[in-house]
């Protein structure tokens, strides 16, 4: 009888438990079993694994096997384990050294052929690798994304030969290496297209000083989407704190993670048909959602009152506490959503009310009914409405002949604010908690008394009212301002257009 134990890891959210793989050979009937709740892609990795040690030139041992994924209440899924569940075979048949498996960790698909396949989630197991202080050893295509976790020492290999070789110190592999990268996109969007519309270029340049949700509302073809697309030219580059927690979501969703684009604050652009789940998470495992793939990036909703009204009330929680709890009859999963909405609609469901061309033919029933798929709270919950009007082609044409302000100028206007933001209280302004703006942002008593006057005319909430001084607070970072004045408390009432009476 013979026991050989290899440390690999799980999957729960963005996290990778440690799941310790224990393999133990006696004598009996020759057979596999795998236990410690393992789901069917894992149970089928007896067969991958059988023949990639055969056709390593291994023996498969012929003999009662049993595999324990210890803990056993965490559920286990994918592909991931075959690579340590191949080594324990060969450590407990005496076929490698197992002096030294307690100093790394692996993961890896295996082929029948023995060559090593990519997993998902690669970067989150690193990450909970280096903090555990062992080596990890993962297939090559993912070295580049493992090894953006710079506290780990990442091996890569190819074949489990490479492994084997490495473990019984005949060839020892190589640590990956990451690329830095920091913006190897070549941007093709800039702010100097859009022509006109400077109203609007500033409310974005407020915007994404401090992180406010914002929401334009005007007829088609003004240039809504295309601004909206421009706003992460004008965003400062993740942190590597921040760029990591982002990589990780990516690494275990679908989409997978791109090294090259790490450092970028991503931006996302769900169609207006998608679910619930598809916006917040969900499935069986739990899976990262639109607005967890937008975490430390954006959020940009097209159409807004498009999108069914029970898809956008999910909405509501996220954008006040920044994560989303999902939970199922096995799972439960917590994915960070600290992210930007950026929002566009139409003032009516013809789209050109109040336009020039004087096409609109909606009632006013109309009118009210289609813009009540946008509830009363989720409204209230972003910071910048604005109108974005058509513009005039004579305007339009004699804008083109002057030089418009490009994205990097822009940039650094942003930049320099919202380090004044992070230096005074660590935090951008729009996650300033009510303590914070009492100490942050305090205001005049002529202040109060155009808050108080903007309540009672607009019949703003309480919410509403807390964050007209995050906003005032941006703007006047963006002017350079310690003190919050009339003026930048004005600019900012004049951004809550929708909360209007009668509007």
């Amino acid at each position: 009888m013979s026991l050989a134990t290899i440390f690999s890891r799980g999957r729960q959210g963005i996290h990778s438990p440690l799941v310790t793989v224990e393999v133990h050979i006696s004598n009996g009937l020759p057979s596999l079993s795998i236990v410690g709740l393992p789901e069917t892609a894992v149970k089928e990795s007896k067969d991958r694994v059988r023949g990639a040690i055969q056709n390593s030139q291994f023996k498969f041992p012929s003999s009662r096997m049993t595999v324990n994924l210890a803990p056993a209440d965490l559920p286990k899924d994918g592909g991931r384990f075959d690579l340590p569940i191949a080594l324990g075979i060969l450590a407990a048949s005496r076929q490698i050294n197992n002096d030294s498996l307690d100093t790394f960790e692996c993961a890896g698909e295996l082929s029948l052929g023995g060559e090593l396949r990519a997993i998902s989630g690669a970067l989150p197991v690193a990450l909970a690798t280096g903090k555990a202080d062992r080596m990890l050893i993962i297939p090559s295509a993912n070295a580049q994304e493992a090894a953006l976790a710079t506290d780990a020492q990442v091996l890569a290999a190819n074949h489990l030969l490479e492994v084997c070789a490495h473990i019984n110190g005949q060839r020892l592999l190589s640590p990956a290496i990451s690329t830095p990268f920091l913006n190897n996109s070549k941007e093709c969007l800039d702010f100097q297209d859009v022509h006109g519309q400077y109203h609007v270029k500033r409310a974005f340049e407020v915007a994404a000083a401090g992180a406010h949700n914002l929401l334009m509302l005007g007829p088609p073809g003004t240039g809504k989407s295309m601004t909206a697309a421009r706003l992460p030219t004008i965003l400062p580059p993740l942190t590597e704190a921040q760029a990591l927690e982002t990589a990780a979501i990516a690494s275990i969703s679908e989409l997978g993670l791109k090294p090259e684009l790490w450092r970028q604050p991503p931006f996302r652009s769900p169609h207006h048909t998608a679910s619930a789940p598809a916006l917040v998470g969900g499935g069986n495992n739990p899976k990262p959602g639109e607005i967890s793939l937008a975490h430390n990036g954006t959020l940009f909703l097209d159409e807004l009152p498009e999108f069914d009204r029970k898809v956008l009330e999910v909405l509501r929680e996220p954008l006040e506490t920044g994560h989303v709890t999902i939970s199922r009859a096995n799972h439960r999963a917590e994915f960070p959503a600290r992210f930007q909405l950026i929002a566009a609609m139409n003032p009516c469901p013809c789209g050109y009310l109040g336009d020039q061309s004087g096409r609109c033919h909606c009632t006013q029933d109309h009118i009210k009914r289609y813009r009540s798929r946008i509830s009363g709270p989720l409204l209230d919950r972003i910071d910048i409405h604005i109108e974005v009007p058509r513009v005039s082609h004579l305007l339009l044409r004699d804008d083109q002949t002057q030089a418009q302000e490009s994205s990097s100028t822009i940039r650094t206007r942003v930049i320099n604010a919202r380090n004044r933001a992070l230096s005074r209280c660590g935090k951008q302004n729009a996650v300033l908690t009510p303590q914070e703006l009492q100490k942050y942002c305090p205001i005049t008593r002529e202040g109060h008394q155009l808050l108080e006057e903007a309540v009672n005319k607009l019949g703003l909430s309480h919410r509403a009212y807390h964050r007209i001084i995050k906003l005032a607070r941006t703007i006047a970072d963006l002017g350079k301002s310690e003190a919050i004045s009339i003026k930048h408390l004005s600019e900012a009432i004049g951004y809550r257009r929708l909360d209007r009476k009668n509007y």
